[in-house]
């Protein structure tokens, strides 16, 4: 007889808390986890895929093209967790939704 089903389950590689926050007072937050990818982020597959691209530093990830309307409507956003077990603090504005969606390919898009 094997224990193998006995031992805990592996915690995730990396957890990162996302939130959005613009001028309307809306405020988003997921989570999201990567290595397996999970948690509440609706596309965290993609969002897994993006930040493995881009090392895990949200600075490095690659803008998709798109084309967004030139309102000026500020989204904060920030990611709080670790990464691979490096501890992960960024915190960037972007105009609006849009942007905020399109430059970080999805991974702030909630």
């Amino acid at each position: 007889m094997s224990l193998s089903c006995l031992a805990p389950a592996q915690p995730p590689a990396s957890t990162l808390q996302l939130t959005t926050h613009d001028t309307a007072g809306r405020i988003a937050s997921v989570v999201l986890t990567c290595d397996p990818a999970g948690g509440t982020h609706p596309k965290h597959d993609k969002a897994c895929a993006v930040l493995q691209s881009a090392g895990g530093d949200f600075s490095r990830i690659q803008s998709r093209h798109q084309m967004c309307t030139l309102i000026y409507a500020p989204v904060d956003v920030t990611a709080v967790g670790t990464w691979r077990g490096k501890p992960v603090s960024f915190r960037t504005t972007y105009a609006n939704h849009c942007e905020a969606d399109r430059d970080s390919d999805d991974v702030f898009a909630f």
